[in-house]
């Protein structure tokens, strides 16, 4: 599957609002100084009406002052006044013009904004610079040019693991709009594999942060990361085992209750949790993440593990799906409104019901989720009789390679308890078989011996539907 972030980074605003380098209206124009009319357009970057002038004003006085709190050996954070800030922020707004990020190239932005990165005491200073970084590099010519640039590359990197929320929100939304474009993404992949600190931040976030737009960038940020690069994702399911020294690594469990460090699984399984309620989108990101580990074998190991994570993911899609996503009452409206999340769920319970059987405690498949699948698969069948839904028949063929998964192997009192519960009725046994019939014979055959034992009637109906 596609990672959740494909298409590029939009740019950003001083109130945190994602914006499209396409804007219908441009921020409004930097004062000009008296006279600056006569200068005509030789004062106007391209074909806007921003002022070279100015801008060229606002970076020298910016670099005068943070020289002049470097030089001073000032203790404390640096701190910027109304004035500067507001001067600040609107050139982070200029730069969502093409015009206007090719002209600070041009002046060599990126290295002054380096330069007052590294010196910086001020978290909001360094926020703003960064994301008017991150705007810059929404265009690709000045995406390649910023991006050649090593010193900023390892700069961003040791960002990751700064202390400000804002700073490391801009700086993930930089990483993950470099990543997203062609001709850089090799470099920054190949700096992003040699930073061993980047995984470490990143877990950390995903572990410890409440923040709701900073975990929602990080889990883009690595959901792109593991999507384009599989190496990168294999060794970090890898990484945490290899890091405990086996001498070590029974007394630190015994410590901590667990692994010594947090393990990749884990860690978005808790991103997952935070935003559950919060945030559908950063929880389908999630969930996508999760479901790419289980598309190479170190994470279906890791799954499958009598100790591993696996029990508690499972645990959480399955409640997010029963609880959350997929009640009778509204199931149409979520079908149609949250699909991609339910096709990310479904996907991740699939994989890790093949891991069950090796599990210190399994977990018995749900008749909620059992009787979820079959609603799922019989609104497919009669909405399929409209206009085609693309999304939704990936939902469908997900959901049905579930339901072979779970009926190949399925116990006649599971199948007499959905017929009691309502879950198995007539309409839904026939959904099923249609479903089973043709791809899955085998899940069907042993779904319809389950049934005749359980229920003979129903099993007749269905066997005229659908003879042997």
């Amino acid at each position: 599957m596609e990672s959740r972030s494909d298409q590029n980074e939009g740019s950003s605003s001083p109130g945190g609002t994602l914006l499209s380098p396409a804007m219908d209206r441009n921020p409004s124009p930097p004062p000009r100084a008296a006279g600056d009319e006569t200068t005509g357009d030789v004062d106007a970057i391209g074909d806007t009406v921003y002022s070279k002038h100015w801008l060229f004003s606002t970076l020298t006085r910016l670099i005068q002052m943070v020289t002049k709190h470097s030089e001073g050996n000032s203790e404390g954070q640096m701190e910027l006044s109304d004035d500067d800030e507001e001067d600040l922020c609107r050139v982070w707004d200029m730069a969502m013009d093409k015009d206007v990020a090719g002209f600070l190239q041009e002046f060599k932005a990126t290295d002054i904004l380096l330069g007052v990165i590294a010196k910086s005491c001020c978290p909001r200073l360094t926020e703003i610079c960064v994301g008017i970084l991150g705007n810059i590099a929404c265009f690709p010519d000045t995406c390649l040019t910023l991006s050649q640039n090593e010193d900023l590359g390892a700069v961003l990197l040791l960002l990751l693991g700064d202390t400000d929320p804002p700073t490391i929100l801009e700086t993930s939304r930089l990483l993950l709009t470099c990543i997203s474009q062609k001709d850089v993404c090799s470099l920054w992949l190949q700096r992003l594999r040699q930073q061993t600190s980047v995984r470490s931040n990143l877990f950390f976030i995903m572990c410890s942060s409440t923040n709701t737009d900073l975990l929602e960038k990080v889990g883009e940020l690595l959901d792109k990361l593991f999507d384009l690069d599989e190496e990168l994702m294999k060794s970090w399911i890898t990484a945490q085992q290899s890091e405990v020294e086996p001498e070590d690594k029974e007394d630190k469990e015994e410590k901590e209750g667990g692994p010594g460090r947090p393990h990749v699984a884990l860690c978005l399984l808790e991103a997952a949790r935070q935003l559950r309620s919060e945030s559908p989108n950063g929880l389908e990101v999630y969930l996508h993440a999760l479901q790419l580990l289980t598309t190479v074998d170190e994470g279906i190991q890791t799954f499958a593990a009598r100790d591993g994570p696996g029990k508690a993911v499972w645990d959480f899609v399955c409640d997010v799906v029963c609880e959350d996503l997929c009640l009778p009452s509204d199931l149409p409206v979520v079908l149609q409104e949250q699909k991609s999340i339910l096709v990310q769920a479904f996907a991740v319970l699939q994989a890790l019901y093949r891991c069950q059987d090796q599990w210190r405690s399994r977990s018995d498949t749900s008749l909620t989720l059992i009787g979820t699948v079959l609603r799922v698969l019989q609104y497919h069948s009669e909405a399929k009789k409209g206009a085609k839904d693309e999304q939704l028949q990936t939902l469908a063929e997900i959901t049905a390679e579930f339901l072979a998964e779970i009926c190949i192997q399925i116990p006649k009192d599971t199948v007499a308890d959905l017929v009691k519960k309502g879950y198995l009725t007539e309409k839904t046994a026939l959904t099923a078989a249609s479903s089973l019939v043709v791809r899955f014979n085998t899940s069907f055959q042993h779904l319809q011996s389950m049934l005749s034992e359980a229920d003979p009637q129903m099993a007749d109906v269905v066997r005229k539907q659908f003879p042997a």
